[in-house]
């Protein structure tokens, strides 16, 4: 009788997948359980299965594993960028349960759905195959869909779920079937192994299908990252989803965007380096322009903090056209930054804003540097770091970006990032104006501090302000995670 030998699985590479995975499934059970008034609990066991897949990211540090035939790697870029996925659930969790309580709307299905969110980051950031990046994107993008449209009592939220679902079905395929011309063109879906024959043989270079295949994997990756022109979806999806989803949205798919885009860019396409870099270069003036000349006019301050992440985005795409370990750093740098000043931004949002998503304009916050310092405090930092003030970590990060432009010869480029950093002084300064100039209209005796709301703001200051004054640490972490 012929036995069958199964081959040895090499888990660790995908052992926070799993252990949040589980966690996740584990939730959908108890939530059947467990009575409404008590969903905050499921939100508890979340924290714990993310500090627990965080202590697995701490072990393999320094070390390069691929399992599953290397379709998966584990490595320090993809650790470092798991880190900020992880960052970014936990401070989500933490700021949700109070804005869902107020909303009416605490649905115990959250918590697995953010978790699964989660998972399908940490996939496009370690996956080394085109395929598992797009299992990771579907299990992201559908997760997503669900969380934008929530609260289903509330027309904007189902707008935005809706909004979202069908621009990303419709970018998804972009991104499809430039996988599927790229695989065409070389036989194979490995990201090393697309070089490797590229490299070998100048006739896959210049095949048409191999150029157009880049060309709509950049497609693809420009709208998860909200990169003009394919930013359209944003502002509606970023004001209508629930607020918490919204800090969620705008800080870790927008990293895993930039993770699994770089990673199929300068390994698979180096070949083609020179064609990318200028399309990129386009996109990130484009991008930097328009989030940061609309988002001058916004009133609605979730909205102006949606095109604020269009502009965000393009400064990281500054550092990724330069294509150099000084921009790659910078990105990676930032991406931590961001998640550390857009989620605290977003928490204080949550605590001025009342039932219905209401008091979320600008003139809302009049009076309340006056009325609440510290919070007042807290959410001038936040938006310090936005603008690239020092000494913020957005500053340090924005630096590196620039750095690694002019480093690579990109000068008018790194001038016009500046140009634009400059020009969004004004509508973050707006906000400070209000906050400390202008006369209290409400007592805003509706707020309530919760420690779960306060936990995250501190780590968000933290976060903000200690690698701002100190970012060696972080920097020579980001270095060493650097894919060049």
């Amino acid at each position: 009788m012929e036995t069958i030998a199964i081959p040895a699985i090499n888990f660790a590479p995908i052992m926070p997948e799993i252990i949040l995975s589980i966690f996740a499934m584990v939730l959908l059970l108890v939530n059947v359980f467990v009575p409404s008034e008590h969903k905050a609990y499921l939100g508890y066991l979340s924290l714990i299965g993310i500090v627990i897949a965080g202590f697995t990211l701490m072990g393999g540090w320094g070390t390069t594993l691929s399992a599953f035939n290397d379709s998966v790697v584990q490595d320090n870029f993809s650790l470092f960028f798991k880190g900020i996925f992880l960052l970014t659930a936990g401070m989500t969790i933490l700021i949700s349960d109070q804005y869902f309580k107020r909303e009416e709307c605490n649905l115990g299905e959250l918590y697995p759905l953010l978790l699964f969110a989660t998972v399908g980051m940490m996939l496009m950031a370690s996956g080394t195959d085109l395929m598992t990046i797009f299992l990771g994107l579907e299990v992201l993008s559908v997760s997503l869909y669900v969380l934008a449209g929530l609260n289903r009592a509330n027309i904007k939220s189902n707008e935005a779920g809706l909004k979202y679902f069908l621009l990303g079905a419709f970018s998804t395929g972009f991104l499809l079937y430039g996988m599927a011309l790229t695989y065409g063109a070389t036989g194979t879906t490995r990201i090393a192994k697309i070089a490797e024959i590229a490299a070998q043989n100048s006739a896959v270079v210049q095949n048409p299908l191999f150029v157009i295949g880049m060309l709509l994997m950049a497609v693809g990756f420009s709208f998860k990252i909200a990169a003009a022109p394919f930013h359209m979806w944003t502002p509606d999806v970023y004001e209508g989803a629930p607020t918490p989803m919204t800090a969620f949205m705008s800080a870790g798919p927008k990293a895993a965007g930039f993770a699994a885009f770089m990673r199929v860019a300068l390994i698979a396409f180096p070949a083609l380096k020179t064609d990318w870099s200028d399309l990129l270069w386009v996109l990130a003036v484009l991008t930097m322009t328009v989030g940061n000349l609309i988002a001058l006019n916004q009133d609605n301050i979730k909205r102006m903090l949606a095109y604020s992440s269009i502009a965000h985005a393009g400064y990281a795409l500054v550092g990724f056209t330069a294509g150099n370990p000084e921009g790659t750093t910078g990105i990676l740098f930032y991406m931590l930054s961001y998640a550390f000043m857009n989620i605290g931004a977003f928490a204080i949002i949550i605590l001025v804003g009342k039932k219905g998503e209401a008091n979320n304009n600008v003139m809302d916050y009049a009076g309340f540097g006056t009325k609440h310092p510290v919070l007042a405090l807290a959410m001038a930092i936040f938006l310090f770091s936005l603008a690239g003030m020092p000494p913020t970590a957005g500053f340090i990060g924005k630096f590196y970006l620039f750095s690694g432009a002019i480093k690579a010869g990109y000068i008018w480029l790194a001038i016009i990032g500046v140009l634009n950093s400059a020009a969004s002084v004004y509508y973050y300064l707006r906000v400070l104006v209000y906050m400390y100039m202008k006369d209290p209209v409400e007592e805003f005796d509706w707020m309530k501090l919760t420690p779960a709301v306060a936990i995250c703001i501190i780590i968000a200051v933290v976060g903000v302000l200690l690698p701002g004054v100190v970012p060696a640490f972080l920097l020579d972490l980001a270095q060493q995670a650097t894919l060049l």
